[in-house]
């Protein structure tokens, strides 16, 4: 009762102390989350130039670029697509609006009309595009509440059809723009003739140069304050952005020995016919094998990873490595198992025919509505192109010089209509299996009818070459995978791995388990692969992650299987680049400074002979030198050593000059002046043309760089 009369006297106390904890708790998660705190947005996936990216519209873009791109791409990858246009749409806008470049309700008619007059939605009776039509299919799209309709070969929904309407105007806006930046880039006349004299005017030199490489590189001491003092010369050289180097051991889940040994054992089991109880007759059943079953395509079916193939083969067409032993192989015959692209298979001889090789054909196409590549105007129905098909064939059989004129008027294969239809001579391979199996099974001359995904063909066999076994096999095959049992033992071997790093060396814990340790270095924030395992970006994020130090390591798995047992070795932050990570590019440089000034302190004499005597190197030549493409016989190119060169008057001598491969000393034998021209117009015309063909890229990215970016990406991918 004393306890709780003293609880009841100090509640306040205790109310006040519960209240600051709670006020600490919500002020530590403010200052996890500075955004909270100062007013950053958490909706905003990059401001550019003040214009603010919102996350919501650019993750459903995302998503409709995910769906282009097709199942093979990541996220990343179109994240990284969106997000450039996107930047590419903020900052021209800032651009169009400063110069007030719009597109009117009239413009924007006619961009529709030139993108989507082909389309047969947007056509009347007569194939004329209708701007009706295109008003009745929009509100129609706007009326389904975000489903989708057809529209030539693709799916669009309302939403997406007004993001290309944007696209088509900001299309038109970009022109707009860049014609005006154009037509501003134009040579004068001057700068034709400047352009005429720097490739046409030339100087004969005689030069010495003293390479850099006559010092040893040991003979020059590089100091890390040297390093320093070069950077912060060079600032925009060794400007980086924040980066993270790492180790990681890998743990494969890779098939073992018994694995792949158990996997031979149950394809060896399939061989032999298997008694079987059966719970419903209560009698034993006796279940054919792969050696007797009458029924092979539905054996491989129901016991292999990959399904029953029903064509004829020849040698080349078979595994490399067991293609002499199959092919020898007589009907009924089984070979296996073996091991062949990551599976274990058992093939079966089943059947045997002489094919030619290789088969010259011509054919005409008659599509249907439906058929693959059919176009737009084809109405016909399955059967009317059969019918037609049929009639083709009597013609053509009663009378096979009327083939190339039937070919030109109803033949849709564009590919062959030209060439009366013919198909030179080609492999088994290159068509499709229904059409392949026609002129390869039939005889010279044979004509036949032959449906495809493509419609009906009329096919004349022309010609055959070079007949030859050819066997049709069955192939059980089972992909080489690991057990449950290995799979759990690389679990345990990782985390194993994981646990003994509590007390021990990350290196020197691999190296005592006979462990590869893979290093990986320069990553940046939006980085997505790791080199050697494929896309990783939940290690970028862990890598980047606030509370990530030096040091810190993790386990995580990998989409092949198995798991990384990853640590970060050394973070860098945005700015001027470390002595030791620059003194890799940064002690050459320095070392050919050092090394400028010790030749300079050891020449003594004034001309081309005097120092190449007392250096003891050769006198050179040079002919024709120009400034256009300032290289050096011998040297290389040394755009400083020229320069200097056309300073000089003929017979006159350079002082000491450092060039990018040495010292030179320079002496002009003969000035060879330009002819000049009456006219200049054409070398203006030619840069006015190089200009404005590189002005769009060059323009874009000069605005790109002096842009206001300020890029969150990494907050939410």
């Amino acid at each position: 009762m004393a306890v709780l009369n003293k609880i009841r006297q100090r509640s306040l106390f205790l109310i006040l102390i519960i209240a600051l904890a709670l006020f600490s708790f919500v002020l530590t998660d403010l200052f996890r989350n500075s955004d909270a705190l100062f007013g950053g947005s958490q909706d905003v996936v990059a401001t550019v130039n003040g214009t603010d990216i919102n996350r919501e519209q650019f993750m459903n873009r995302v998503e409709q670029m995910q769906n282009q791109l097709g199942p093979n791409s990541t996220s990343t990858q179109a994240m990284n697509r969106v997000y450039d246009q996107e930047l590419r749409r903020a900052i021209m806008k800032s651009q169009f609006d400063d110069l007030g470049i719009t597109v009117e309700q009239d413009q924007m008619k006619a961009l529709l009309k030139e993108s989507f007059s082909t389309y047969p939605e947007f056509q009347n009776e007569d194939g004329v595009f209708d701007e009706n039509k295109l008003t009745e299919f929009v509100n129609n799209l706007k009326s389904l509440n975000g489903q989708s309709a057809p529209l030539g070969t693709f799916q669009i929904n309302y939403s997406q059809w007004l993001s290309t309407e944007e696209n088509i105007a900001l299309g038109a806006k970009e022109r707009t723009y860049y014609n005006m930046v154009k037509a501003g880039v134009n040579a004068t006349l001057g700068e034709a003739e400047v352009d005429y004299n720097l490739e046409n005017a030339t100087r004969d030199l005689n030069f010495v140069q003293v390479p850099f490489t006559s010092i040893a590189d040991s003979l020059v001491e590089v100091t890390k304050s040297d390093i320093n003092a070069y950077i912060n010369k060079h600032k925009d050289k060794y400007e980086v952005e924040a980066m993270r180097d790492i180790s990681y051991v890998e743990f494969k889940e890779v098939a073992s020995k018994t694995d792949e040994e158990n996997l031979q054992s149950d394809l060896v089991s399939l061989l032999d016919n298997q008694l079987v109880f059966n719970e419903t007759t209560k009698n034993t059943d006796t279940i054919l094998g792969f050696r007797q079953t009458r029924n092979v395509q539905e054996f491989v079916n129901s016991n292999s990873d990959i399904a029953y193939t029903d064509r004829f083969l020849t040698k080349s067409q078979l595994p490399t490595a067991v293609a002499d032993t199959i092919y020898n192989t007589p009907v009924g015959g089984i070979y296996g198992p073996y091991k062949d692209n990551g599976f274990y298979k058992l093939t079966k001889v089943v059947e045997e025919s002489q094919l030619p090789d290789s088969v010259k054909v011509r054919h005409i196409l008659i599509p249907h509505m439906g058929a693959q590549s059919a176009q737009p105007d084809v109405t016909r129905s399955m059967v009317e192109a059969k019918e037609l098909a049929d009639s083709i064939k009597t013609v053509v059989t009663a009378n096979p010089s009327k083939f190339p004129e039937l070919v030109t008027e109803f033949s849709s294969d564009q590919g062959s209509v030209n060439n009366g239809g013919e198909y030179d001579f080609h492999p088994i391979t290159q068509m499709v299996k229904p059409f392949s199996d026609f002129e390869f099974q039939n005889d010279i001359g044979d004509i036949g009818v032959v449906q495809t995904v493509f419609g009906y063909h009329i096919i004349e066999i022309l010609d055959q070459k070079n007949r030859s076994r050819a066997i049709k096999i069955a192939t059980i095959a089972r992909e080489i995978e690991p057990s449950e049992e290995t799979i759990d033992a690389t679990f345990t071997e990782a985390s194993k791995f994981e646990l003994a790093l509590q007390k021990e060396d990350f290196n020197e814990a691999a190296e005592s388990r006979d462990l590869e340790v893979k290093p990986v270095n320069g990553i940046k924030v939006l980085d997505e692969n790791i080199p050697g395992l494929g896309s990783q970006r939940p290690i970028v994020r862990w890598a980047f992650d606030k509370d990530t130090k030096v040091g810190d390591y993790k386990r995580f798995s990998i989409p092949s299987g198995g798991y990384a047992v990853v640590q970060v070795v050394k973070s860098t932050k945005k700015g001027l680049m470390d002595a030791e990570s620059a003194s890799a590019t940064v002690l050459t440089e320095i070392r050919k400074e050092k090394k400028a000034q010790m030749i300079l302190d050891k020449i003594t004499g004034t001309t081309v002979a005097e120092v190449a005597k007392n250096q003891n190197k050769a006198t050179n030549k040079a002919s024709a030198v120009n400034m256009k493409n300032p290289t050096l016989s011998g040297a290389g190119a040394e755009p400083k050593v020229v320069g200097v060169a056309f300073g000089l008057q003929e017979g006159e001598t350079s002082k000491p000059i450092i060039g990018n491969k040495g010292v030179y000393l320079v002496e002009v034998t003969k000035v060879n002046e330009v002819t000049p021209l009456d006219n200049f117009q054409a070398i203006a015309n030619r840069l006015s043309t190089a200009r404005a063909n590189a002005a769009q890229t060059k323009v874009y990215n000069a605005l790109k760089e002096t842009a206001d970016i300020e890029d969150n990406r990494a907050r939410f991918f």
